[in-house]
């Protein structure tokens, strides 16, 4: 006798406008789970690593690192909304409400916010904002993604298009900033950085120097760590007949990997405050190298800080190809080939004199 117990996940015709879900298995972060990021990404902000320091910019503790914090919060939404994903495609309105701390348990919910059946009828696009909350029900992370999800019956009817209007950024008085970090006692030799806030101008680019391989085991574990299991990042056998023949590479591994590679030239930028918007613009597969480079699009001052300044960043990742031999990411339109992540996102950083 077949069993009826196990699901296959949600297909596009299963998704209702408005609709609220609430996602499985609420997650408690640890010290391996940190331990194990850094090993995955090399990251080595010193917010997220040293104590002494985290104490001496306000914290009492050391927060984990802003990323890992997303892609756990990600995670939970997978079994719900991308389990059948074509491709995740693109990020808006990411707010990192609250710092999150070792021992803290995250728990998420997801609202339809969106629904456009694509012209060949085999697949959509979902839209979804995502809230996580810690132990207390207090949100830590809001955030709004698109995904391109198959369908599994074609001939099941079409729902109405709608697509969610989306801020092209969050301004800076809505970005959340705990009232007891300060910059006082910043150590610029934890960091090894010497720029500040000023130092930096509109319009220029930064290509980081490192790059970074992407293994089969490295992803693998990465997704794994994040619980995702979004077949197209888990299941070997299954890709053999896709389009692409293996496994993708999950894009939060390539925004980890950018972060972490940008951290020459950008030593100062105390945490993440928002990400405005992020597009997956070429897959990455295991054996890739990622390179990246940081264009600086805006230096805003925070209202009643004089202490701390925001820059907002465009990083783009690229894959087996020195960032400075690509002049354009975009040729007629499109994406170039070697151009795997575009990622709009704000950081805090001390300003000078005030640190």
């Amino acid at each position: 006798m077949q069993s009826n117990k196990t699901s296959s996940g949600r297909f596009f015709e299963h998704f209702t406008l408005n609709e609220v879900i609430n996602h499985a298995t609420p997650r408690t972060i640890t010290a391996g789970d940190v331990a194990l990021y850094i090993a995955l990404t090399g990251s080595r902000n010193p917010l997220h690593c040293s104590e002494p320091f985290a104490q001496s910019v306000g914290y009492q503790s050391a927060p984990i690192d802003d990323l890992l914090t997303f892609h756990i919060a990600f995670g939970k939404t997978v079994p719900d909304i991308s389990v059948n994903a074509v491709a995740n495609l693109g990020y808006a309105d990411v707010r990192f409400l609250q710092p999150v701390s070792v021992g803290d348990t995250l728990s998420t919910s997801s609202q339809v916010i969106g629904l456009k059946q694509n012209s060949n009828g085999k697949n959509g696009v979902v839209y979804v904002r995502s809230t996580s909350v810690n132990q207390h029900n207090q949100p830590v992370l809001s955030w709004v993604r698109w995904v391109m999800v198959h369908k599994n019956d074609a001939n099941a009817p079409a729902p109405e298009t709608t697509i969610p209007e989306l801020p092209a950024f969050v301004a800076a008085d809505q970005l959340s900033i705990p009232a007891y970090l300060t910059t006082g006692n910043f150590d610029q030799q934890a960091t090894g950085g010497q720029f500040y806030w000023e130092d930096y101008q509109t319009g220029e680019r930064i290509n980081h120097a490192a790059g970074l391989t992407i293994n089969q085991s490295d992803h693998s574990l990465a997704t794994r760590l994040y619980q995702n299991n979004a077949r197209l990042h888990f299941d070997a056998h299954l890709m053999q007949s896709s389009t692409f023949g293996k496994r993708l590479v999950y894009g939060g591994i390539v925004i980890s990997a950018c972060r972490a590679l940008s951290y020459e030239g950008l030593e100062n930028a105390i945490s993440i405050a928002a990400i405005n918007a992020g597009t997956h613009a070429n897959p990455s597969f295991a054996g890739d190298t990622i390179y990246t480079f940081t264009e600086v699009l805006d230096r805003w001052e925070l209202p009643n800080r004089n202490d701390l300044g925001a820059l907002r960043l465009r990083m783009v990742g690229i894959k087996n190809m020195n960032p400075a031999d690509l002049a354009e990411t975009k040729q007629f339109n499109s994406y170039h080939p070697n151009v795997v992540l575009d990622l709009d996102y704000t950081v805090l950083m001390p300003r000078k004199g005030n640190k």
